[in-house]
């Protein structure tokens, strides 16, 4: 088995308001989008499939990235993790790398799961991205936590 990268990246600050699908980022956000994208763009070996809510914040945040990217509506703001690990066919994806740019707290729930076998609260801060490289090890089938990368910080 080939190694396995799913990178969760939770949009960056966003205006308040209503609707909730058409917040946009405010200018700290997109601040925060570029910032993790030029680290995703030194720090990837290949170019990631990537998949984004139809939120207008979260396709901010993945354009900062890349043009060419997936609206999936089941990575939408209601979205739990199972849905999120179906969209990107989790643990066995076609691609090797795979870019989800979600909300909370599904994004959260999903890293603990992934990492604990049990949904929880985590937190993901705004523009934070999570990065979880699954291999196997002694015929054993690891999850690992490769990085967890927040713009305030980079």
């Amino acid at each position: 088995m080939s190694q396995s990268h799913l990178i969760l990246w939770r949009h960056a600050e966003a205006e308040e308001g209503f609707p909730d699908l058409a917040r946009a980022l405010t200018e700290r956000g997109h601040q925060q989008a570029r910032r993790v994208a030029r680290w995703l763009k030194t720090h990837l070996p290949h170019e990631p499939r990537i998949m984004v809510s139809p939120a207008q914040r979260t396709q901010q945040t993945a354009s900062a990235f890349s043009r060419h990217f997936e609206t999936v509506t089941h990575l939408g703001t209601q979205a739990r993790p199972r849905d999120l690990l179906q969209a990107c066919a989790w643990p066995a994806p076609a691609d090797p790398y795979t870019l989800l740019v979600g909300h909370q707290p599904t994004l959260g729930e999903t890293a603990a799961w992934l990492l604990t076998g049990e949904v929880a609260p985590w937190s993901v801060r705004k523009g934070a991205l999570w990065w979880l490289t699954q291999r196997e090890r002694n015929g054993q089938i690891q999850l690992i936590l490769h990085a967890v990368i927040d713009p305030e910080l980079i």
